[in-house]
């Protein structure tokens, strides 16, 4: 059987402003709102619209900045913590024979390094990376560029992501889709234990 897992707030969650408040300089006025500027271009750079020293020159000096660039690329990936209870889940659906694929809005400064920081995701055996194919989520391109890459069939494919929009891409495509909840783990596996009964009768 095959599963699409969404990473963010799915296998890991984070915090942006916890770790990046530490690049603005001491006393900054208005410092939630610069850095809440930083996300304006979030989705141009994980589309892989933006090239990675662009995206960092114009973060720095939103946020008044005179840390490095080496510095920006630390505080931008200091912010995940893994969530246990699905990664749990998913080495027993990879031990069980699953396909796993990750499907992923992300840029070039959280990959290919998330996959280094965290060995875990060795056990996907795919991606759809939203800065390799030029779509981001909830685009229905990069659902379309999933299922052509990995052969999937949508009605019988396991989808799991945490946004509402990106959620009803998937279903409007026909994937068996759960919105899933990091305070309520229970209810996804609940879902899961369901969906499995049915597609394995």
């Amino acid at each position: 059987m095959n599963f699409l897992f969404d990473i963010g707030r799915v296998l890991l969650d984070f915090d942006f402003e916890s770790s990046l408040v530490q690049l603005l300089p001491e006393g900054a006025p208005d410092a939630k709102a610069r850095l809440e500027r930083l996300m304006e271009r979030k989705d141009e750079f994980e589309a892989g619209r933006l090239e990675t020293e662009a995206y960092i020159e114009w973060a720095l000096g939103v946020l008044g900045s005179n840390a490095t660039a080496d510095e920006f690329r630390h505080y931008w990936r200091n912010i995940f913590t893994p969530n246990e209870p699905m990664w749990d889940c998913a080495r027993q659906l990879a031990a069980d024979g699953h396909r796993l694929i990750l499907f992923s809005n992300i840029n070039t400064i959280h990959a290919p390094w998330i996959f280094e920081a965290f060995p875990q995701f060795s056990i996907f055996e795919g991606a759809v990376l939203s800065f390799e194919t030029g779509f981001i989520k909830p685009s229905p391109e990069i659902y379309e560029y999933a299922i052509s890459t990995y052969g999937l069939i949508p009605e019988e494919t396991l989808y799991i992501d945490d946004l509402p929009a990106n959620i009803a891409t998937g279903q409007a495509l026909g994937f068996r889709s759960w919105q899933y909840d990091l305070k309520n783990h229970a209810a996804f596996e609940a879902w899961l234990a369901a969906e499995m009964v049915t597609l394995q009768s």
